[in-house]
């Protein structure tokens, strides 16, 4: 999930961006203009956010030694620099362009205009309907350890140089933090106590770790030895994790601690400051659709209801008949044939199997797909310092291929992750779903900001698709408790939808969000805390899976219908992923053009 700024780059400088290929540089006309504008966007993105550029390898000179402006000063030049591009955009004539080029202005002007309908309303959280500045999910303390550690190529002394600017950089980020903090609980916001006493535990981790023991230290002294960079890099680094960033980081620590006399007093967002309108609009930038929480939570309680039905047929054929299904669930999580040893070994060993069902499935890609990703991908496990508070996810690799594309996987405690629900996770963070679609977004033909934009609807959506799609390729057809597994995933994203719009427009307590999730999926108490306190802070964002999903499956389901014999599913899906990643408005006209095309 991406986003945000300006580096000038005259053509005679810079001919053909990385990442931009031939064809699209010998554009001419108004699709010309366009793309021009789009790599002036692109290029103040990295301007603006270096990590971003690192993200996608293209962090060359000062960028390297630099960490993004968190700062207050630098939310309001976004907001003046949002103006500036719709003004700009506005400019190009629409309707001189391709279908595709269409496609690409009605994306990035979507993004724009969002963007400037939540600048106009809210002053507080972060954009992408985050409400608040840190939390478990989120901070320097969570982000950028690992950033700097898995992200942040070394291979020369001025790359090592680099981390170490970064580590001072951090210290600066984690004082911006604190000063958007204290902006915000002026405004009356503030996280629930339970969100502060878990942000509160995983801060006193990482400032109680010992600098011989602190990745931020450990990193760059390890990897400058392995290039054989002579200097020594654990000192300077030791000095900077002591004297900068812990400093700012109990500095924070006093801040969050002394706000909880003011937290949030319910679990969602109602309490904030026009908190209605809030969620309201978090909802329609994460699902791209006009679906008001009433609806939206009507269609959860939909979905639900016919999911929970298929699935306790699937249980009777398998002999589980007792109870209700959660209550099968529940026996099923306890039932020690399915879990790995709560060891090192055994979480090895769960890797170790995820790996064999990715080559598995992706031999069985080009029956489906026309166009297929060139990058590899590697599946790696959450750094236990992080874990207590995060969700497995997918990490992009970079746009040369220098660094894979890679899920992390969270391994807590085994209990909570069967070996009947590993193969949908990796059918959904790896392939066919994130890392296939992102790839291929990365890869195909269009602007570099095109390659990395990224819409949870759209994203998330087809994630879940896959998970439905690799059921529809065979992968579960000897392998009845995955099955299981697969659709007890998609009853989680319908259960996330009803506690998502409960929490944050029908006023759920915590403890009820809770109760829903347990006694609707079945799950640990622990893996369904983690699961409402994550939605917490993340108003909106549960709800992109099952509507993303089902809005690609309504999009099928009209494609085979105008086309009949025509319908060809590799082609329908190059129509919905090469075009790269869409409001689900946008990807409805993509598809049309594609079923218009193939009628022809």
């Amino acid at each position: 999930m991406l986003n945000r700024r300006h580096l000038l780059l005259s053509a005679a400088a810079l001919p053909l961006l990385p990442g931009t290929s031939l064809a699209q540089s010998a554009k001419t006309g108004e699709a010309a203009r366009l793309n021009a504008l789009l790599d002036q966007f692109q290029d103040a993105n990295l301007q603006r956010s270096p990590m971003q550029a690192t993200h996608l390898g293209l962090d060359k000179g000062a960028l390297k030694s630099r960490l993004d402006d968190r700062s207050l000063a630098a939310r309001q030049a976004d907001i003046v620099e949002n103006r500036r591009r719709q003004k700009a955009l506005s400019g190009i004539n629409r309707r001189a362009l391709s279908q595709g080029d269409a496609l690409g202005y009605d994306t990035i002007a979507y993004v724009q205009d969002i963007q400037a309908e939540q600048d106009a309303r809210f002053v507080y959280g972060e954009p992408q309907s985050n409400p608040y500045v840190v939390h478990q999910l989120g901070g320097a303390y969570a982000d950028i350890p690992d950033f700097l550690d898995t992200q942040h190529a070394i291979a020369t002394k001025a790359d090592a140089d680099a981390y170490l600017a970064r580590m001072e950089a951090m210290a600066v980020m984690l004082d911006q933090e604190s000063d958007k903090i204290r902006h915000d609980a002026d405004l009356k916001v503030v996280p629930p106590a339970f969100i502060i006493d878990t942000t509160l535990k995983q801060l006193k981790d990482f400032a109680d770790t010992p600098a011989a023991q602190a990745t931020l230290v450990t990193s760059v002294a390890r990897r400058a030895k392995e290039k054989g960079i002579a200097a020594d890099y654990a000192a300077p680094a030791t000095a900077i994790y002591a004297d900068r960033i812990i400093p700012a980081a109990r500095r924070q620590i006093e801040l969050l601690a002394s706000l909880k006399a003011r937290a949030n007093p319910g679990a969602g967002v109602a309490a904030l400051p026009d908190g209605a309108a809030y969620y309201a609009l978090a909802l329609r930038t994460l699902t791209t659709t006009n679906l008001t929480p009433a609806e939206a939570h009507r269609l959860g309680l939909e979905q639900v209801a016919g999911l929970t039905d298929q699935l306790d047929t699937l249980m009777k054929a398998q002999g589980m008949s007792q109870g209700p299904v959660w209550q099968r669930f529940r026996a099923m999580f306890a039932d020690k044939r399915f879990l790995y040893p709560n060891t090192d070994a055994g979480k090895a060993k769960l890797i170790g199997d995820l790996n064999l069902k990715v080559k598995t499935v992706q031999a069985k890609l080009p029956q489906w797909f026309g166009t297929l990703p060139k990058a590899s991908l590697e599946i790696r496990r959450v750094p236990p310092a992080i874990e207590a508070g995060a969700s497995s996810n997918y990490q992009p690799g970079t746009l040369d291929g220098s660094r894979p594309g890679a899920y992390y996987i969270v391994l807590r405690d085994t209990a909570e992750d069967p070996s009947w629900l590993m193969p949908t996770l990796s059918y959904h963070e790896g392939v066919p779903g994130h890392h296939l679609q992102v790839t291929l977004q990365q890869e195909a033909d269009m602007p570099v900001i095109r390659k990395t934009t990224w819409f949870s609807s759209y994203g998330e959506g087809w994630a879940l698709y896959a998970e439905q799609l690799a059921d529809e390729m065979g992968m579960y057809a000897d392998d009845p408790f995955g099955k299981i597994g697969y659709l007890h995933d998609a009853l989680l994203r319908a259960a996330r939808i009803v506690m998502d719009t409960g929490l944050h427009s029908q006023n759920w307590s915590r403890e009820q969000a809770i109760r829903y999730f347990v006694e609707n999926q079945g799950d640990p108490e622990s893996s369904a805390t983690s699961e409402v306190e994550r939605y917490c802070v993340w108003p909106g964002q549960a709800c992109s899976y099952m509507i993303g999903k089902l809005e690609w499956l309504r999009l099928r389901a009209r494609a085979q219908a105008a086309l009949g014999p025509k319908f060809d599913i590799r082609r329908f899906h190059d129509a919905g992923l090469l075009n790269g990643a869409l409001p689900l408005t946008v990807l409805d006209t993509a598809i049309a053009n594609y079923t218009s095309a193939s009628r022809a």
